[in-house]
């Protein structure tokens, strides 16, 4: 595949998944296949940096805060953690700090599997604690967190103080809620760190307290000004302040003390009372860390070691094929229910044909899955030793759902069906239209798109928009009510609001990605415009090539009175063309850095590129200038040391003229 567009493809699926494990704290696919992807898409921005894209999840921070909550910008941002998963790579780690002349001693720390958050304290009392969002901005969680009882209201500290911590819920506390909700007949937890997450984040903080959430604290922002110079000593001094530290960190004098001690909790870890997926490594003197440096997302002088995943075994039942909404068919196994890091497992996702026989599975093997507390497991590899009587897996010839000839492409891994009026292809388009990388329809999952096909109130995207008609109808599905159906309709219609790019993306056209539709709204203002544009137009935009442009001219050929159809009912928003103004930045990489206080970010970047420059995330020779607002950090430092030209907000404006 080409690697842009490859690129393209894993920004926006991880962006989705990691939307789903920061802020629905109900993630679809395992922290293996998340890392997996991760690292694919790294090793291919390492390959081709010129597609690196700015949302791209190697250039920030866990995800947006949740609309529900007030926002909180952080005075310093709460940076993620670069992983390891191998010896080598903690070996590595080690030898490029060595190799910049640092001599460090290292804090070991047991990585808690809970929600990463913030508590300012002022004159001594607790004023406000947030969640860390995208690292920038957080969700204004004070009310939850005074229910936590391990959470000091007062400290002996009287300047302002800035803490950060992992909230989290004990294994017991979790067994103890499951067995009072399956009494009452309510859903189960499936994992402590979820869990966590959900309670956190409740608007009543009274069930919040029902919920008997921890603490544990692991930071002091801005140390200095305690006159903290080590990590130790800031522990010291949170234990002093009354804070509740985990007490299994360690100073270790090398790296091999280092692994010595991830060695030994590899499987301790099981016997305590709660998750913990892996070790935080961190140089201990703060002056070192500061001079260590930082990426744009993670800080070099640390690491997070994530442990071996937990591995259990279990009977391959059966091998059942899905539907995607481009035609992709993927092979799920059905599994003998088995407990693996604290949930039921029933089905794992087999990939693809070749994936399966790499592996040599059978029908009716024992195979061997593993997981790290999620929740969809990777299946390993087979127990050949007990395997007797199975039954050799056979690829699907014809789609599960319309019977169509499946089709592989020469060079590709999954089969397709090509059917457009597939059934199993219009269920998955619906689901990934409703979805938030689609229309972002609130409260439309795949359960109620799956429950409304099977009624007959919908078979394609247009009908979403009629079902006001069925709205008495409606209130009788199960799990529905007045409310409920007030609040769907209510997102349905306010999904008609939805910019030009998002409606273009939610159609779910092979190869059209949110940044190929970005780019095909400066060409094409309206969907009536779109549907109208020509092949050879499209394969002269930037992000658009052959295969993207025949997909696009295909699709609308194809779907030419469901697109007519959409702007009927009043979904055809008309983009805006920001006018260009000016060369002054002309050929100029502009980095943006600190808190400014006439613009924010996003706005600031749109001046950049209206006057001929373009924005960057992180600094670099190839850097032209830094805008630096209040509070800048590391990027200021960085451009110090390469003699980048530094302005301020106000220099800025004076130089584009605004």
């Amino acid at each position: 595949m080409d690697p842009k567009q490859r690129i393209i493809e894993l920004v926006n699926l991880l962006n989705q998944y990691s939307y789903e494990y920061y802020v629905d704290d109900n993630p679809s696919v395992t922290d293996l296949e998340y890392d997996k992807l991760l690292r694919e898409l790294e090793q291919l921005e390492k390959e081709n940096p010129q597609y690196i894209l700015k949302n791209s999840p190697t250039q920030k921070v866990g995800a947006k805060a949740a609309p529900k909550f007030e926002k909180i910008r952080f005075v310093k941002p709460m940076l993620s953690l670069a992983n390891a998963f191998t010896k080598a790579e903690i070996e590595e780690f080690h030898e490029r700090i060595i190799k910049e002349g640092f001599h460090p001693s290292y804090v070991c720390e047991l990585k808690i599997d809970g929600i990463a958050s913030s508590a300012v304290y002022e004159k001594g009392q607790f004023v406000q604690g947030a969640t860390r969002g995208d690292g920038e901005e957080g969700e204004n969680i004070t009310a939850n967190m005074l229910t936590i009882k391990s959470l000091p209201k007062t400290i002996n500290e009287l300047n302002a103080l800035e803490v950060r911590g992992e909230v989290y819920m004990k294994k017991s506390v979790m067994d103890q809620l499951n067995s009072e909700r399956e009494t009452e007949g309510e859903s189960l937890f499936k994992n402590p760190r979820n869990a966590a997450g959900g309670s956190l984040r409740q608007l009543d903080s009274s069930i919040t307290a029902q919920r008997k959430l921890d603490l544990f604290v692991y930071t002091v922002v801005n140390p200095e000004k305690y006159h903290l110079s080590t990590q130790m000593e800031a522990m010291a001094f949170l234990i002093k302040q009354g804070f509740t530290v985990n007490p299994h960190y360690r100073l270790c004098q090398s790296i091999e003390e280092v692994w010595d001690y991830l060695q030994s909790w590899k499987d301790k870890r099981r016997e305590l009372d709660y998750e913990t997926d892996g070790v935080v490594i961190k140089v201990n003197d703060f002056t070192l860390q500061e001079e260590i440096g930082y990426t744009i997302k993670n800080p070099k002088w640390a690491l997070a070691y994530k442990f071996p995943p937990l591995e259990v075994e279990t009977k391959l039942l059966e091998i059942v094929f899905s539907v995607g909404r481009t035609g992709g068919i993927t092979p799920i196994a059905i599994l003998e229910p088995v407990l693996l890091a604290g949930s039921t497992v029933s089905r794992a996702t087999l990939n693809n044909e070749d994936f399966i026989k790499e592996r040599d599975i059978e029908i009716g093997d024992y195979v061997v899955i593993r997981k790290a507390a999620e929740i969809i497991p990777e299946v390993i590899k087979v127990n050949l030793e007990k395997r007797q009587n199975t039954k050799p897996f056979v690829m699907a010839t014809n789609c599960p759902q319309c019977g169509s000839t499946l089709v592989r492409a020469e060079g590709e891994a999954d089969h397709y069906c090509l059917n457009e009026q597939c059934p199993g292809r219009n269920k998955a388009s619906l689901i990934y239209f409703a979805s938030k990388v689609g229309m972002n329809i609130d409260g439309l999952g795949e359960k109620l798109v799956e429950e409304l096909m099977n009624r007959g109130f919908i078979k394609t995207i247009t009908d979403l928009y009629r079902l006001e008609n069925h709205r008495e109808a409606l209130m009788n599905l199960p799990g529905m009510g007045e409310k409920s159906v007030n609040n769907l309709l209510i997102a349905i219609n306010n999904s008609k609001n939805n910019p030009l790019a998002k409606v273009i993306t939610a159609l779910g056209i092979r190869l059209v990605g949110t940044k190929a539709a970005k780019e095909l709204v400066k060409y094409y203002p309206n969907l009536s415009a779109l549907k109208q544009a020509r092949l050879e137009e499209l394969m002269n935009i930037k992000d658009v090539g052959p295969a993207t442009a025949n997909s696009l001219v295909g699709f609308m050929k194809q779907n030419s009175s469901l697109i007519d159809e959409l702007i009927s009912l009043g979904i055809n928003p008309q983009e805006t063309k920001t006018a260009k103004q000016s060369d002054i930045l002309k050929g100029m990489t502009v980095v943006l850095t600190g808190k400014l206080e006439t613009m924010t970010r996003e706005e600031a970047s749109l001046l950049v590129e209206k006057h001929g420059g373009q924005t960057a995330g992180s600094v670099s020779k190839k850097t032209s200038l830094v805008v630096c607002g209040s509070d800048a950090g590391s990027k200021k430092t960085q451009a110090e040391k390469l003699n980048v030209k530094i302005i301020n907000e106000a220099e800025f404006k004076a130089l584009i003229g605004e």
